[in-house]
C-alpha cells in the first residue's frame, strides 16, 4: 500500500504541470474587483478615451468584470467602431448596463451594448433605432445609404450572433428599420441577458455565468465582489459636457456675439479673446456632434445681418431677418437622429440676441445724431474752478486741465466757479456763476 501511495503521489506531481498548461481551455474562475464605468451622453471621443482608460486600469488590476453603465442618444460612427473594438478585445469579461430607469442605448449605443460579453438593462429603459444617417444628420444618397446601411447591419448581426437568431434578426431591423425595444422586449428576443434594478442586482444575476475572453472561458464569481467606480477625470468631463448640443449652441452664440462686440468697440481685447476661445470650443463640440453645416451657415448669416443693421440702420429690418436666420440655423444645426438642441433655448437666445443688437443699433443712431465736439470747441459750456483770482485774468481748472482765463464781467476770487463762453486762441473767456464752489483741493 505504501508503494502504491508513493507511485500515485509521483504520478500526480508529474501530471499537475500538464494540467496547468491546458487550464486556459477549460473554465476558470475570474478574480479581482468589478470596475464600474459610467458613460452618459453622446458617443464622443471623450467617452472613447474614458472607456479606454478604464479598461486599461481594469487590466492592470486583473478585474473580474468591467461594467459600463450606459445612457446615450447615439453618436459618430467612427468613434462607435473604436468603442466596439475596445469591448470586443478586452482582456476581461465586460457588461454594458443600460441604466438608470429612463435611460436609452439609442443609435450607436445599440452597437456598443451588443459588443460586450453581457448586455443588461434597467426597467423602463430602451434600446434600438440604429439607422444610419449622414455625418450631418441628413439622409444619405441612395447608393451611399445602401452601402452604409449594409455595413452597419452586418456589424450589428455579427455582434448579436452569440445571442441567437432572434437577436440577430432584431439587430438587423434596428439598423434597417430603426426599430426599438423595451427592456422586457429585448430580454425576450435574447438581445440582452438580464434586467437588473441596480448594479448589485446585476452582479447577482451575472454570478456564475460563463464568458469567452481571448479564446478561454471565464466563470464569473462577482456576487460579493468589490465594486470600484472609476469616474471621468476633469478633462474628460469637460470635453463630454461640450458635446451637449445646448452647451455647443451657447458657446457658439456667446463667441460670435463677443467677436461682434470687439469689432464694434475695439481696444478692450477681453471680448475678442473670450469670443475666440468660446468659438474654438464650440467648433470642437460641433465636430463631435456632426453638426449640420448648413445650419451653421445660417447662424453665421444671422450675425452678419445683425452687424449690417448696426452699420446701416434700417429700423430693425436686418435684425428681424437675423433672428429668423438664427432660429432656423439653430434648428438645423443639430438636426440629427439622436439629440437636438432645446427649442426653448433656441428661441430664448434668438430673442436675447435681437434685444442686444437692437440696443446696439439705438446707441449707434444716437451717436450719429449727436454733433461731434472735439478739441477746444468742446470746452464751451463747461464749468471751471478758479485757481488764481480773475482780475480780470487768471487761471482756472476745467475738464482736468489748467487754462489761462479772462472774466470780462468782473473779478472772480479763488475757488469761484465760472462757465466757459468762448475760446480765444490759448485763452478762455468765462463768465462767473452766482454759486460758490468748495475750496479747491491743494
Amino acid at each position: 500500500m505504501k508503494r502504491l501511495r508513493l507511485i500515485t503521489w509521483v504520478f500526480l506531481m508529474l501530471v499537475s504541470p500538464l494540467a496547468g498548461a491546458v487550464m486556459p481551455a477549460a473554465a476558470q474562475t475570474a478574480q479581482g474587483p468589478v470596475i464600474l464605468l459610467t458613460a452618459d451622453g453622446p458617443v464622443s471621443p471623450a467617452m472613447e478615451s474614458y472607456l479606454r482608460r478604464g479598461l486599461e486600469l481594469a487590466a492592470r488590476e486583473r478585474a473580474a468584470l468591467v461594467v459600463v453603465q450606459l445612457n446615450t442618444p447615439g453618436g459618430e460612427v467612427g468613434v462607435t467602431g473604436q468603442i466596439v473594438s475596445l469591448l470586443s478585445d478586452a482582456p476581461m469579461p465586460t457588461a454594458v448596463y443600460v441604466a438608470p430607469s429612463g435611460a436609452r442605448a439609442a443609435s450607436a449605443g445599440t452597437l456598443v451594448t451588443l459588443a460586450a460579453n453581457f448586455a443588461a438593462m434597467a426597467p423602463r429603459t430602451r434600446i434600438g433605432a440604429a439607422s444610419v444617417v449622414g455625418g450631418q444628420g441628413e439622409e444619405l444618397p441612395a447608393t451611399l445609404a445602401r452601402k452604409a446601411e449594409n455595413d452597419a447591419a452586418a456589424l450589428a448581426r455579427s455582434l448579436a450572433a452569440p445571442r441567437g437568431q432572434k437577436a440577430v434578426d432584431w439587430a438587423d431591423e434596428a439598423v434597417r428599420s430603426a426599430v426599438s425595444a423595451t427592456a422586457e422586449e429585448a430580454l425576450n428576443l435574447g438581445v440582452i441577458d438580464v434586467i437588473a434594478t441596480d448594479v448589485p442586482d446585476l452582479l447577482d444575476k451575472l454570478d456564475g455565468r460563463v464568458a469567452t475572453v481571448g479564446g478561454a472561458t471565464v466563470t464569473l464569481h462577482v456576487a460579493d465582489a468589490t465594486v470600484r467606480e472609476v469616474p471621468m477625470n476633469p478633462v474628460e468631463q469637460f470635453l463630454q459636457v461640450l458635446t451637449n448640443p445646448n452647451v455647443a449652441l451657447l458657446l457658439f452664440s456667446f463667441g460670435s456675439a463677443a467677436i461682434v462686440i470687439e469689432l464694434y468697440s475695439p481696444g478692450g481685447y477681453i471680448a475678442g479673446i473670450s469670443g475666440v476661445i468660446a468659438l474654438v470650443l464650440a467648433f470642437y463640440a460641433l465636430g463631435s456632434l456632426n453638426a449640420n453645416w448648413a445650419g451653421l451657415a445660417l447662424m453665421g448669416l444671422a450675425f452678419l445681418l445683425f452687424i449690417i443693421d448696426i452699420k446701416v440702420p434700417s429700423h430693425g429690418v436686418w435684425t428681424a431677418g437675423g433672428i429668423a436666420a438664427f432660429v432656423l440655423g439653430a434648428i438645423l444645426l443639430f438636426n440629427t437622429s439622436y439629440q437636438p438642441a432645446s427649442l426653448g433655448l433656441i428661441v430664448g437666445l434668438a430673442l436675447g440676441m435681437g434685444a442686444f443688437f437692437a440696443f446696439a443699433i439705438t446707441a449707434a443712431l444716437r451717436a450719429r445724431r449727436t454733433p461731434a465736439i472735439t478739441g477746444k470747441t468742446g470746452l464751451v459750456g463747461m464749468i471751471g474752478e478758479v485757481r488764481s483770482p480773475l482780475e480780470p485774468q487768471g487761471f482756472i481748472l476745467v475738464n482736468g486741465e489748467r487754462w489761462r482765463a479772462v472774466s470780462p464781467g468782473g473779478t472772480v476770487p479763488t475757488g469761484g466757479r465760472v462757465r466757459v463762453i468762448r475760446v480765444e486762441g490759448m485763452r478762455l473767456v468765462v463768465e462767473p456763476l452766482n454759486e460758490l464752489a468748495p475750496p479747491p483741493v491743494r
